[in-house]
């Protein structure tokens, strides 16, 4: 019988957590053993009394509970010193793989088996294990929030016998999960909502919601086969700079979740427009973690500029990390128990499944992943240290694995 364990958070302020007390009957009933490390629910004021009443051991010991597991999962990757109790084992989390050089190379040398909830591709069989969009669902949600609790106003429109509150304006540069929840929490609230996205074909999504589409002539644009936005020309970039401008001077909060997959997300709104903005108005960055979507946004904090509040704080969804954690913890549940072998009661390893292609990043020592294996033949981080997977190795491990 497979041990599936789950680890702590050891991020600082994280409240959320792989594992409900919900979910532990559902992976006993495969067939698997559940571990969890005592104090994993805490934050979520769920103690492992709980957990151990639904049928988890609880394990007070982090290295006990690793060095035994055959499976970990967790939200964020394992600190590097965790990966050497994982050798031949899987561990399924967010990886950040692009970004990530130096973790990679130790998930190698470890011989850890590792998928990378990031690179679950975007299709109807993956949609009940797409992490990535079930938080970034929730972070729509809550940047209106932050926006709102910034904004000296309110959002509807109120006629009362003091005279009428007009509603506030609200615009929205992207229209992707976050950006559509963002779209529908703010007209709930009231609020006037414009919104802009490169991918035209988005537009009736957000009419449908009841917001109105921006129009922009950018030439061609599109999508990628992930549903991902493609990368704009700096021409392009400026034409969208400019066309906005005035929509931006005439909102009280905008909120910017423009973010390129596994690249730099580009500066849409600069110190000039910010400058153009009323005293009082709010940005709301979604990328300011990963370089900003907004001229001197700060990761992690609120800054102001020219009388604009411009917040950064990122990690979204963690502020409402029980339904976050709901949806993250069912959403790691539906990967496992789509590769789990009954007769063997195991996590089974599947290199030629597409899933499995997009989302196995390291196997046997090797990158694996095709799209990140390219990235480190083609850089400069420690070419010789990093063991990358040639062709004919893939497919030596394909035949391995499937038979």
């Amino acid at each position: 019988m497979s041990i599936i364990a789950f680890p702590k958070e050891t991020v600082t302020g994280e409240n959320r957590c792989t594992l409900l007390p919900s979910n532990v009957k559902a992976y006993l009933l495969m067939g698997a053993e559940v571990h969890i490390e005592s104090g994993l629910g805490e934050s979520l004021h769920i103690d492992d009394k709980q957990y151990e009443a639904a049928g988890a051991k609880v394990i007070a010991n982090r290295n006990k509970l690793l060095a035994f597991a055959d499976v970990v999962l967790t939200l964020h990757k394992l600190p590097v010193d965790d990966l050497a109790l994982l050798a031949d084992k899987v561990v399924i989390s967010f990886l950040d793989p692009f970004n990530g050089g130096d973790y990679v190379q130790a998930l190698c040398q470890q011989q850890v088996t590792s998928l990378s909830m990031e690179m679950i591709p975007r299709s109807t069989r993956c949609q009940k294990m797409d992490a990535q969009s079930s938080q970034a669902s929730l972070a729509g949600y809550v940047m209106v929030l932050k926006a709102i609790n910034a904004l000296k106003t309110i959002l509807p429109m109120m006629m009362t016998a003091a005279g009428t509150i007009k509603p506030a304006k609200v615009f929205i540069i992207g229209a992707g999960v976050a950006g559509l929840q963002a779209i529908a929490t703010a007209k709930r609230l009231g609020a006037a909502v414009t919104a802009f996205d490169t991918r035209s074909v988005v537009a009736e999504q957000v009419q449908s919601l009841g917001a109105k589409f921006l129009e922009i002539d950018l030439g061609e644009t599109g999508q990628t086969a992930q549903g991902y936005a493609q990368a704009l020309t700096p021409e392009q970039i400026a034409i969208q700079q400019e066309a906005q401008g005035k929509c931006i001077a005439d909102s009280d909060i905008v909120i910017t979740t423009a973010q390129l997959f596994g690249r730099k997300p580009p500066v849409l709104i600069n110190k000039e427009t910010i400058a153009s903005m009323k005293p009082g108005a709010v940005i709301v960055d979604m990328a300011a973690e990963n370089g900003g979507n907004v001229e001197g946004s700060v990761a992690g904090e609120n800054v102001v500029i020219n009388g604009v509040t411009v917040i950064g704080t990122g990690n979204w969804a963690n502020e409402v990390a029980q339904n976050a954690s709901q949806m993250y913890a069912n959403n790691v549940f539906n990967l496992v128990s789509e590769f789990w072998h009954k007769e063997d009661k195991a996590f089974v390893v599947d290199l030629d499944d597409d899933i499995q292609k997009s989302a196995v990043i390291t196997h046997d020592g090797f990158i694996t992943n095709e799209t990140i294996r390219t990235i480190y033949e083609n850089s400069n981080i420690a070419p010789k240290e990093i063991k990358v997977a040639s062709n004919d190795k893939v497919e030596s491990m394909l035949l391995v694995e499937n038979t």
